[in-house]
């Protein structure tokens, strides 16, 4: 008989790295949202699937569980190879702890792997993420930085990460940099997938005393961050980074590499084209047209992103401190300053 696993179980083990989840849906439904840090190893993939649910609708539930099964047993001794490589106790879901996730189990059970799977499927998951999101208490104090576009704030943040800080990286998890132009050369999140990504750098951060993050709007490209989040991110203590333009421009240029993607900027540049003054307007068209990206830029920052960028700021509620610096590296040890002398204070308060 197929062992079960509870969702608050499951996420003890897993946060303890006790068990490897396994989503067992289609590529498609996969790429669409999942428990992070699991690994897909599909029973069907999405032609199979698609196939599958028309006989179903069109012929009967019988052949369809037929026609499974016998698309199953072809690829049976691959799939039990791919759980046994995996070298560890496997938890296996599908959407609803449905006929998928119960033949994996079953199947490589028998083959000798310790599995079990998550009662209640994804679903129960997607479920409590809402849940949790909707009745979180945020007791770590927030530290936003802000910074005018191409101040290098994720990649700051990110180093800062890497080292041990307490960092949300909230476009990371939108898939998608907060500008007209930020999801060129990215994969956009939908909100189930931001969402479960939240939580789950939440619940890792919980007894910190504070959390970095960036300073985001409601809206990161195709998701909204909670209201929760927004509220405290409004009233937290904000860092005001900036940098002289040309260190600006090259960061742009760095971060997004126009020159792989000339179409895509263009396609996005057209989205604001008439919220700039017409001659400069045209002036950018032809830059971005000749592949000049650096002096398209540098308009830009001058005459959109700036000046949007100001009047954001004049209504921010925390307490402000700027910090202006020559080099990427300067800003890097200042906002790690800043950091630091915050985390005592916060850290005195807890």
């Amino acid at each position: 008989m197929t062992r079960e696993i509870s969702l608050d179980d499951l996420m003890k083990v897993h946060e303890n790295n006790e068990r490897i989840l396994v989503d067992v849906r289609s590529p498609g439904e996969f790429e669409e949202g999942s428990i992070p840090g699991s690994i897909n190893i599909p029973v069907f993939d999405n032609e199979e699937r698609a196939e599958i649910g028309t006989i179903y609708k069109q012929v009967g539930q019988e052949e369809a569980k037929e026609r499974g099964l016998e698309i199953f047993a072809a690829k049976l001794p691959q799939f039990v190879k791919q759980f046994k490589s995996l070298g560890g106790p496997v938890s296996v879901f599908c959407w609803r702890g449905g006929m998928r996730s119960k033949t994996a189990a079953t199947m490589t059970e028998l083959m000798g792997v310790d599995v079990n799977r998550l009662t209640g499927g994804i679903r129960t998951y997607r479920q409590w993420v809402v849940k949790s999101l909707e009745e979180y208490e945020f007791t770590p104090e927030l530290l936003v930085l802000n910074g005018y576009t191409g101040t290098g704030k994720t990649v700051i943040l990110n180093r800062l990460k890497d080292e041990g800080y307490p960092v949300i990286d909230l476009e990371m998890m939108a898939g998608h940099r907060g500008s007209v132009f930020g999801q060129i050369g990215l994969n956009p999140s939908n909100q189930k997938k931001f969402d479960s990504l939240l939580v789950t750098e939440l619940r890792k951060l919980k007894h910190s005393p504070y959390i970095l993050i960036e300073g985001e709007s409601r809206r990161i490209g195709r998701v909204h961050m909670p209201d929760f989040l927004h509220t405290k991110k409004e009233k937290a203590p904000q860092l005001f980074l900036d940098l002289p333009a040309d260190v600006r421009v090259q960061n742009i240029l760095d971060d997004y590499q126009p020159d792989e993607m000339p179409e895509q900027f263009m396609e996005a540049f057209s989205k604001i084209e008439r919220r700039i003054h017409t001659p400069i307007s045209r002036e950018i068209k032809q830059y971005l047209t000749n592949g000049d990206f650096r002096e398209a830029f540098r308009l830009l920052l001058i005459h959109y992103y700036d000046p949007r960028y100001e009047h954001a700021i004049s209504s921010q509620d925390g307490d402000h401190a700027f910090i202006q610096a020559d080099s990427m590296e300067e800003a890097y040890e200042k906002v790690k300053a800043a950091a630091d002398s915050f985390r005592l204070t916060s850290s005195r308060q807890h």
